[in-house]
């Protein structure tokens, strides 16, 4: 009897090692609790009805910290030290990808359909023609207009949908003569305003091959035009730090805010505003062979990193949430406001229904729309050291100096640091 009670006990220590054996767990390095963080969570509990003998392990990690450390392991050759799965910044994807060759997996072949997201999107997590990333959130740029200040003009929303800057900018200082409240707010001399006019056009710093392209491009030269006639109208005002600029919105000391969607999160900060805002699509340029009245500010994009030993499972994992689950972002849109760039998800009953604080508008389906219709671009290797640049030549050309020698300035200024 008592040996086959042992025998027992033994035989049930054997399989709860060996389900212990099986289980995986994967590693996710992301910031920010309420929104990348919370997705990720959701996203692990639809993947635990797939697979449920994996574990997602979120590390709560700070964007610097990702870059930080995701050098600091490369340098030393510890690529042990890394994640499986890390969020990283479109607009540093492209650079990781290039000066760290090898370290991040090759989703091109992985049965990942990236059709299914916004061509834009997509586009920032290529190259050389391979996929290296799964796009998450939506940056895509939108106008946020209180209108009730636009009525005591005499205006509303429709009257700044489908417009030009130089329309803008006419209803603008209208609308500052009518009301005393400026349009818009930025940090000063920020090159955000800047860089989602030029996306919206299709064009960047660089050229397709990766050369400056910065005294010499027309829509960039027409872009700080527009940013120069806009603070000298009083049509936008300028503030000293971010901190600030979401104090504009908040004391509702402007009539409006145009930057990626994500902003929507400050607005509805605000209940004693609800039912006062709409959006619609930006503005195009006037003279830009290209423009459009689309375009993109931030987001991010989850990459697996290729030492990972689990890292099919990790691939896996992504395809059936982030890049399968219209679920998935019915449930985060609600609680986050993280917009997809996943394309069916536009077509969920959640991303259609009215908002209330927006007067009953579909925003989320309209900025899904939006997303669509973005132009791509590539940011390339060097695009934080053209946006210091390109900063510069905004304060300088604010300062009175004629723009063609400040934008010449700024691109031998990033020729220099490129190097030979």
């Amino acid at each position: 009897m008592r040996k086959t009670l042992a025998l027992f006990l033994v035989l049930i220590l054997v399989l709860s090692l060996s389900g212990l054996a099986s289980a995986v767990e994967i590693t996710v390095w992301c910031w920010d609790p309420l929104f990348n963080i919370y997705a990720m969570e959701e996203a692990a509990k639809i993947y635990s009805r797939i697979n449920p003998d994996v574990k997602i392990n979120i590390v709560e990690t700070p964007w610097d910290d990702v870059q930080t450390k995701l050098t600091t392991a490369v340098m030393a050759g510890q690529l042990n030290t890394l994640p499986d799965i890390l969020l990283m910044q479109d607009n540093a994807l492209q650079k990781n990808v290039i000066n760290y060759p090898g370290v991040f997996y090759d989703l091109t072949d992985s049965g990942i359909d990236f059709s299914q997201f916004a061509d834009f999107k997509v586009n920032h997590t290529v190259v050389d023609g391979r996929n290296y990333g799964v796009p998450f959130d939506n940056g895509t740029t939108i106008t946020a207009l209180r209108v009730d200040i636009l009525e005591q003009a005499g205006y509303t929303v429709e009257d700044f949908t489908d417009i030009t800057w130089s329309r803008f900018i006419e209803i603008g200082k209208d609308v500052l003569a009518k009301t005393g409240y400026p349009l818009l707010s930025a940090v000063s001399e920020s090159p955000d305003h800047i860089m989602l006019c030029l996306q919206s056009a299709g064009s960047w710093m660089f050229d397709e091959n990766g050369n400056v392209n910065i005294a010499n491009n027309e829509v960039l030269k027409e872009t700080v035009e527009i940013y120069v006639e806009l603070v000298k109208s009083g049509v936008l005002v300028q503030v000293p730090d971010w901190e600030q600029y979401i104090g504009t919105i908040n004391r509702g000391t402007v009539a409006g805010t145009i930057n990626g969607c994500w902003i929507i999160g400050t607005i509805v900060a605000q209940e004693e505003q609800a039912g006062k805002w709409r959006i619609t699509n930006i503005p195009r340029l006037d003279r830009a062979p290209n423009a459009t009245n689309y375009s993109n500010q931030g987001g991010s994009s989850w990459m697996v990193l290729a030492h990972s030993p689990n890292k099919d499972i990790a691939v896996d994992f992504l395809k059936h949430t982030f890049a399968g689950s219209v679920e998935l972002y019915e449930t985060i849109l609600p609680s986050s406001g993280a917009l997809a760039t996943y394309l069916p998800a536009g077509d969920s009953d959640v991303y259609n229904e009215p908002h209330p604080f927006f007067g009953g508008q579909a925003i989320y389906a309209d900025i899904t729309e939006y997303a669509a219709k973005v132009p791509k671009i590539k940011y390339g290797v060097y695009n934080y050291e053209a946006r210091d640049a390109i900063a510069m030549a905004i304060s300088q050309v604010l300062a009175g100096r004629d723009i063609d020698s400040a934008l010449r300035e700024a691109e031998e200024t990033v020729k220099f640091l490129m190097g030979p």
